[in-house]
């Protein structure tokens, strides 16, 4: 089956349907990642985009039933430059094609990722469509100009989960260190399975709260400390979870957030947020500790970035909540990567120490954090 891909400037490829047929808008972005296929389409932190994989083959090892970071395909839609059409894996239930198709996304193949990848490196993020129906390349142009951006979106509310529940029940039991175990309010953002897996790992039994709930519902379980999960859309949008992290603040219940948590920790810190041109998604990106000095890789997927500048990019600025200390930047492009409180006890990165299926470089977190509660129980 045909398919068209077009970009809001006027950029189009053809290329042949797989998954579902139909149409897909959202935002074009790129990933670089080489594996992991089936973590970036379960991703919620992807919701309403279209991805774009930069290795040319992808589905070589089909899906499976552990894999997904949620209960289902959350890309818009899906470009790659060939699908395999067989799973070499004895853990694959379906291939790449079938698990599109039965999420009702729309793939695309046969396109030049190479070439479209450097298009949004030239052009930034921008407004994308594949269609099978609407192949006329004027006509679905115009149509994707019509969308919606990703500035000023909220959407991590639409990818919340809509209940409380326990973490145990998805991941198992945590396995506390010489038997300790940790109460953890973890907030849905569009969190991801393997965040759970590294909180039980790390001895923290963990209760998800839907993106909306209200820091007072929360703090009144009397939980150890309160993480702040990954999501889609614009920080500056979701005033929920920036209301959220600054009464937790004030409380001083220790808090740990990662990439939307933690710009909605920045933002309640006084701090500011940006969309980048292009964003980072991939598995490749070298951070820096400045605590340290150890150089991490790490794996990101974000497309704003807490702005260093409106903190006179100085290592420590001041905030209501006593002095933060800017703990780790990205030495691609400089952009501010973590920060750490001072007198309150919380802190927080842009990317992912709980990747899946790697790098595990920053997995030590989940135990900084763990410390970071038994201290406060001391």
């Amino acid at each position: 089956m045909r398919a068209l891909l077009a970009l809001e400037d006027g950029t189009v490829a053809r290329g042949r349907a797989f998954g579902a047929a139909g149409e897909a808008f959202g935002e074009a972005v790129f990933n670089t990642g080489m594996a992991g296929y089936q973590e970036v389409l379960t991703d919620p932190s992807y919701a309403r985009q279209v991805v774009v994989m930069t290795a040319p083959h992808q589905g070589n090892y089909g899906t499976n039933d552990e894999d997904g970071e949620s209960s289902s395909v959350q890309v818009a839609g899906f470009v790659v430059r060939e699908a395999s059409r067989r799973a070499s894996s004895w853990r694959a239930r379906r291939t790449l094609s079938e698990e599109l198709e039965a999420a009702g996304v729309v793939g695309i193949e046969e396109v030049d990722t190479r070439a479209l990848t450097l298009r949004i490196r030239e052009g930034g993020a921008m407004r994308c469509g594949i269609t099978t129906e609407d192949i006329d390349p004027a006509s679905f142009v115009e149509r994707v100009g019509a969308q919606p951006g990703m500035e000023g979106a909220d959407l991590a509310h639409a990818v919340s989960a809509s209940e409380p529940y326990e973490a145990a029940g998805v991941v198992g039991p945590a396995a506390g260190e010489r038997g300790r175990v940790h109460r953890v309010a973890a907030y849905d953002f569009g969190l991801k399975r393997n965040i759970l897996r590294r909180l039980a790992a790390a001895g923290c039994e963990a209760t998800v709260f839907p993106a909306r709930t209200p820091a007072a519902e929360v703090l009144a379980g009397g939980y150890d400390g309160v993480f702040l999960s990954n999501g889609p859309g614009d920080p500056a949008a979701t005033s929920y979870g920036t209301r959220a992290a600054r009464d937790v603040l004030e409380a001083g219940v220790p808090l740990f957030g990662i990439c939307l948590g933690h710009q909605l920790l920045a933002l309640a810190l006084g701090g500011s947020t940006y969309k980048l041109k292009f964003g980072h998604r991939g598995v490749n990106q070298p951070v820096i500790d400045v605590d340290s000095g150890r150089i991490e890789i790490t794996s990101h997927n974000h497309g704003f970035a807490v702005d260093a500048d409106g903190w006179a990019g100085a290592p420590r600025v001041e905030s209501p909540f006593g002095p933060v200390v800017l703990t780790h930047w990205n030495l691609n492009d400089g952009t501010l990567e973590g920060l750490r409180c001072v007198d309150r006890p919380a802190f927080s990165v842009q990317y992912h120490p709980e990747a899946a299926p790697g790098p595990h470089d920053a997995s030590h977190l989940f135990g900084r954090f763990r410390e970071l509660m038994a201290r406060a129980q001391a």
